[in-house]
């Protein structure tokens, strides 16, 4: 049987739990920035997945060039500051897929795991940390310049796959596929044949399903 040593990787929003109304907080902490918020219409013509890639459409459309770092940056502080204010006790509640979020913290306890999201760095930390998340877990968040596909190809630069991507949108599985990675997907958002798993699903079940995957045989790499 193969040795299981290569990582996992989870995605976070809509995988592990979830915070509700973060494309409203997205979209007003660009509007504390820019003068004003980007408009719903705008955000629904983005094609990325991640923080990078979406706040860098946005800023395209609305200046005609593209984001730099800084303005990436100031992106970032602002929008954490909108989640920690939405989020802090007495207001809104992050909903924690426990099963799922059992499993993480036992594969991890035997395997190498790491969070890899589309949300900028500091927002990443903070949803993590909302969710109990281990902080040994290493996390991967939105870099400049990078789509969703770099950011899994970085987290697993120089080990042996076909490792897995866990993640409930289209994007995840098409992430995936480009990485050349099996991919599981959680909820009813991502169509197709792989396996699935519900938000309720219990930590045992998670583990099995994942072992499952990784004793299949490997996957081809992905084309350049």
């Amino acid at each position: 049987m193969r040795s299981w040593t290569m990582p996992l990787c989870f995605d976070l929003d809509g995988t592990l739990g979830h915070f509700s109304s973060g494309f409203v907080l997205l979209r007003e902490a660009l509007g504390g920035l820019w003068g004003a918020p980007p408009t719903a219409e705008d955000l629904g013509r983005c094609s990325g997945s991640t923080d990078w890639e979406i706040v860098d459409e946005l800023h395209r459309m609305r200046f005609g060039r593209g984001l730099d770092e800084a303005g990436y940056a100031a992106y970032q502080a602002a929008c954490v500051a909108r989640f920690q204010a939405a989020f802090a006790p007495g207001g809104r509640e992050a909903v924690a897929y426990g099963g799922i979020l059992a499993a993480l913290h036992r594969l991890a306890e035997r395997h190498p795991v790491w969070l890899v999201s589309g949300n900028a760095p500091d927002l990443l930390a903070f949803k993590a940390d909302t969710l109990g998340i281990d902080p040994a877990i290493p996390r991967l968040g939105s870099l400049p310049r990078h789509d969703r596909t770099d950011l899994l190809r970085r987290a697993l630069d120089g080990c042996p796959g076909p490792h897995l991507y866990v993640g409930d949108r289209p994007h995840d599985l098409a992430a995936a596929r480009v990485a050349g990675l099996p991919f599981l997907g959680v909820g009813e958002a991502v169509p197709g044949d792989h396996p699935s798993l519900p938000t309720d699903a219990g930590p045992d079940q998670v583990v099995r399903t994942v072992a499952a995957l990784m004793r299949r045989p490997e996957l081809p790499p992905a084309s350049a």
